[in-house]
């Protein structure tokens, strides 16, 4: 087996783990009287983003081999999600909250070590996102495999991700010698805590940037978090899988990135993902209170456009304004920004909301639960009601109307948040990008831009 062949398994097995129960554990919590701890359990991702860079800087960068520090991580981590499996059957959302921030503080790491391990091993940087792509290939399996395991609404989500972080822990040793990084360089606490690249944000436009990618990230968490529970109430009975159409198209978007980018620049590739953010919101508003399938099924397609077209573009902006020196400072400091700040706060906002305001969720899901039949269903029947909506009969009409009404009224609310914020930055940024531009500009140029990793597929 190949370098490159050990190291996309390595990409496939990392993203299984987080997909498995990162995309509906929302609904999970819902629908098994723990909903309250939505804000907390989504929360963990964002603590352990804004941490995540100091443990690699203070130690896993400098001490041990890459691949034994994840690997290392990735079993512990396995650990936290068995014992928060555990806590959740047992109802115990507190500590199952507990358990899922000790797993993501283990987690999260991995992002950056699994890039430097291929980065060490994959001579030509350009080979990078043919690597990478197996990580959303991973989670999309992971999505699939929840869906046709009909564990959408089920804490069984925590046993997968807990069993497959295993087998990523275990092949992790298995990698080439990695070895650490920064082992012969002295500690330089001013590149750990981002000092230099907090200088970039003094400039006007970078600032706008920032500002504007931070509170973004507010109504993205409602995706993120809830998406899954509107899916659920709406028809789809795996929620798990219909999402994972967004992790496809995000692929094709990816590709379709140089493209766009030597026709519009980075304002108007920036302003477009925040327009795609405001009309899937609306797709989601308009389609739960008119029961139309389309409009779910394309506000879940328009992932990728929301994506890559915002947070990948940003990612080429930030290595495109940050001087060599301290390139990798800046991405950190936009993912302390975007996935540490912005997430933690649009998750506890997003699942306040959802407590206040759609009210009848639980109401709800016991009259679908109660008319849904038992009949087992065939292999191809599974796959089809993985992507097509239809609630039982019997479901009362005034009751789903009612709570149609009020999902309506909760993804209203991110679509004008997204909107305040495309009009700031609209107005507030003015900046275009110089030599990636240039470079991106040219018609003999057809390669994908190589980026830094998010923090979520």
């Amino acid at each position: 087996m190949s370098t490159k062949t050990r190291l996309s398994l390595m990409m496939f097995l990392q993203f299984f783990v987080w997909g498995s129960w990162f995309a509906t554990l929302g609904k999970c919590l819902a629908d098994n009287g723990l909903g309250d701890f939505g804000g907390g359990a989504y929360g963990s991702a964002p603590i352990a983003a804004m941490i995540a860079p100091l443990f690699l800087g203070l130690i896993a960068d400098r001490f041990f081999p890459s691949q034994a520090v994840m690997g290392v991580l990735m079993l512990l981590g396995a650990a936290m999600l068995y014992v928060a499996a555990k806590f959740a059957f047992a109802g115990n959302g507190s500590m199952m909250v507990w358990c899922l921030i000790g797993h993501m503080l283990c987690y999260m790491p991995t992002l950056g070590l699994s890039n430097s391990i291929v980065f060490t091993h994959v001579l030509d940087p350009n080979e990078f996102p043919a690597v990478r792509v197996w990580g959303t290939l991973g989670w999309i399996v992971a999505g699939l495999t929840v869906g046709f395991l009909g564990w959408s609404g089920s804490f069984s989500i925590l046993w997968l991700g807990s069993v497959s972080s295993v087998v990523c822990g275990l092949y992790c040793f298995t990698l080439p010698p990695t070895p650490p990084p920064a082992a012969d360089r002295p500690l330089n606490l001013r590149a750990i805590l981002m000092f230099d690249a907090f200088a970039l944000m003094l400039k006007p436009a970078f600032f706008v940037f920032i500002l504007c990618s931070t509170l973004l990230c507010i109504p993205l968490a409602y995706y993120y978090g809830l998406a899954s529970n509107l899916l659920g109430q709406v028809g789809f009975e795996a929620p798990a899988a219909t999402l994972t159409l967004g992790q496809m198209s995000e692929i094709g978007f990816m590709l379709l990135i140089p493209f766009f980018f030597r026709r519009l620049g980075v304002k108007w590739m920036l302003a477009i993902g925040m327009v795609a953010w405001v009309m899937r919101y609306l797709l989601f508003a308009y389609g739960a209170s008119q029961q139309a399938s389309w409009m779910i099924l394309l506000a879940v397609v328009m992932h990728g456009i929301c994506y890559d077209f915002f947070f990948v573009t940003g990612f080429m902006y930030v290595d495109d304004k940050a001087s060599k020196d301290i390139r990798g400072q800046a991405q950190s400091m936009l993912v302390f920004f975007t996935q540490g700040v912005g997430m933690y706060f649009g998750y506890m906002i997003a699942f306040a909301k959802s407590g206040s305001v759609v009210t009848q969720y639980g109401d709800l899901k016991e009259a679908i639960t109660a008319a849904q039949s038992d009949e087992p269903l065939t292999f191809v029947q599974s796959l089809g009601r993985m992507f097509s909506m239809s609630l039982p009969e019997g479901v009362d009409s005034t009751l789903l109307s009612e709570t149609m009404s009020q999902w309506k009224d909760f993804w209203i609310t991110p679509a004008f948040m997204s909107a305040a914020i495309l009009i700031l930055f609209c107005v507030a940024f003015h900046d275009r990008m110089s030599d990636s531009e240039a470079a991106l500009s040219s018609p003999t140029d057809e390669s994908p831009p190589t980026v830094s990793d998010g923090a979520s597929s």
